[in-house]
């Protein structure tokens, strides 16, 4: 069978390059890479992407072999409705091995239509290395690559304000854009290249924060036979990716004329303050996560999907979104219940299988960060403990007890927390007196909550209620307990 390229899909149009982008992997071809894809196609934005592998081993090779031509698959739930296509992605005109191609990496800095550079290196990816030197071929690090780049393209045009960049990474850290920029200008002291470069990158190069969202499952391994077969070809980069996409990229409006994805019906929004998006993200996307995973998994069930579709279960999820995490954040309430939607589709994906026990790895930092500002937040503004919130703490309590009837729970967290539960649990009796200890000492474990817990006024007391119901009656008839109840003072 003929493997996929340019003379096997003729119709496939090629663009001049525009893009710069650090990082080959699934994601940035199933989210950046499908995003140019679709503004090539329904804008004018008429602009390819140059892919560089940033490590010495990587896919740049196989891309090249298929002329940059890949084929993504979109699956999950879209207007209701479980949705699988697959389209051929063309945005990407070739890969550049820096080990190998550092010439032709520095070449395409010369290169007046260039405009924007993308990355995905990884969380570490975006790190100051002291030991990377401007005349390392190539540097070590990805910003001083970057920095490397810049500079030949600063050399290159005379330090021409026109021709500076813009500069979005999509690394999952907090405030990504500012430390890279940060980063850079390190290099850029240490590598002595000058106070007029240095006014270059302020003035003429814009580097924007960004927070992306799709899960991408990535290359389809178990199903790849009957892929080839429906597609009549050979592909070695098929990627699958699911239908949700979100990018907030956080920089001035004049953007989104260089880039318009709003015009091509994507769901890429440039904004003032990306703030609001992270914290909408974590709090209801992961919060939910964590927040429903105890107590779906001790009831019964193993994967989110069968959980939101579960009728007592997913009736705790919904309520606990809607009515106790939505109501802490500052966002319009439309927005928040758009999102949330969303959120509830993407948990009910039918295509993609998570199972409840990877995501209850490290669930005890989990909460204290998604979880623990939406009940404080809740009491803040309302004088009031959130219901179901407080009842996702005594679940997870229970949870680390280590046992869903007489099967034994594979906990995976921290040492320090797997010896305070283990230490908690071995002294139970069944009495109500032994639950509050150990609700007391889990509260009071400033080591991971930052805080004592048992100060915020009634919780203990709530825990300890919620917990010893799940502990004497099971989940199930606790659950069904709360769910007939409103919030508790």
């Amino acid at each position: 069978m003929e493997k996929l390229s340019r003379s096997l899909v003729k119709e496939a149009s090629q663009y001049p390059e525009k893009v710069l982008q650090f990082g080959e992997g699934n994601f940035m071809r199933a989210f950046v890479d499908w995003q140019i894809d679709v503004m090539n196609k329904t804008t004018e934005f008429n602009g390819s992407v140059v892919v560089v592998q940033p490590l010495g081993q990587g896919m740049v090779e196989k891309i090249n072999e298929q002329d940059g031509l890949y084929t993504l698959y979109l699956q999950g739930v879209k207007d209701g409705k479980a949705v699988k296509e697959h389209s051929t992605i063309s945005s990407v005109s070739r890969g550049l091995n820096l080990y190998t191609q550092y010439d032709e990496f520095k070449k395409l800095a010369e290169n007046p239509e260039l405009r924007f550079i993308f990355s995905n290196t990884t969380e570490a990816g975006i790190a100051f290395a002291e030991h990377d030197r401007l005349e390392d071929r190539p540097q070590s690090s990805f910003p001083g690559k970057l920095t490397a780049f810049l500079y030949h393209r600063y050399q290159a045009f005379n330090g021409d304000k026109e021709k500076g960049f813009i500069i979005i990474p999509c690394e999952l850290i907090d405030r990504n854009g500012e430390k890279l920029k940060k980063i850079v200008l390190q290099y850029a002291a240490l590598w002595e290249l000058g106070e007029s470069f240095v006014q270059w990158i302020e003035e003429a190069n814009t580097f924007c924060c960004s927070l992306v969202d799709r899960i991408v499952p990535g290359y389809p391994r178990d199903t790849i036979d009957e892929i080839t077969q429906e597609l009549g070809y050979k592909d070695d980069l098929v990627v699958v990716g699911e239908q949700f996409h979100l990018w907030v990229i956080e920089g001035p409006q004049w953007i989104r004329e260089e880039f318009p994805a709003h015009l091509a019906g994507l769901n890429t929004l440039f904004v003032d303050d990306m703030t609001p998006y992270r914290t909408r993200k974590v709090r209801i996307l992961n919060g939910a996560h964590t927040a429903l995973t105890p107590v779906s998994y001790l009831y019964g069930l193993d994967t989110v999907a069968e959980t939101v579709e579960h009728e007592v279960v997913g009736r705790y999820v919904k309520e606990l979104i809607y009515d106790e995490i939505i109501p802490t954040l500052d966002l319009s309430l439309e927005e928040l219940q758009s999102f949330a939607h969303a959120v509830l589709e993407r948990f009910q994906n039918p295509f993609i299988q998570h199972f409840l026990l990877s995501i209850s790895l490290n669930s005890m930092s989990k909460f204290k960060t998604r979880d623990l500002p939406s009940l404080l937040e809740f009491y803040n503004r309302k004088q009031e403990l959130p219901r179901k919130l407080v009842f996702s703490l005594a679940a997870l309590i229970s949870f680390y007890k280590g046992k869903r009837g007489e099967e034994e729970i594979k906990l995976s967290d921290d040492q320090d927390i797997l010896e305070l539960f283990k230490e908690q649990w071995s002294q139970f009796d069944g009495s109500v007196e032994r639950v509050q200890t150990i609700v007391t000492n889990v509260l009071g474990y400033e080591k991971n909550w930052e805080m004592d817990l048992n100060e915020v006024p009634g919780l203990t007391a709530a825990v300890t209620k919620d917990l010893y119901e799940i502990e004497t009656k099971g989940m199930k008839q606790a659950l069904e307990t709360v769910l007939g109840q409103k919030a508790a003072n």
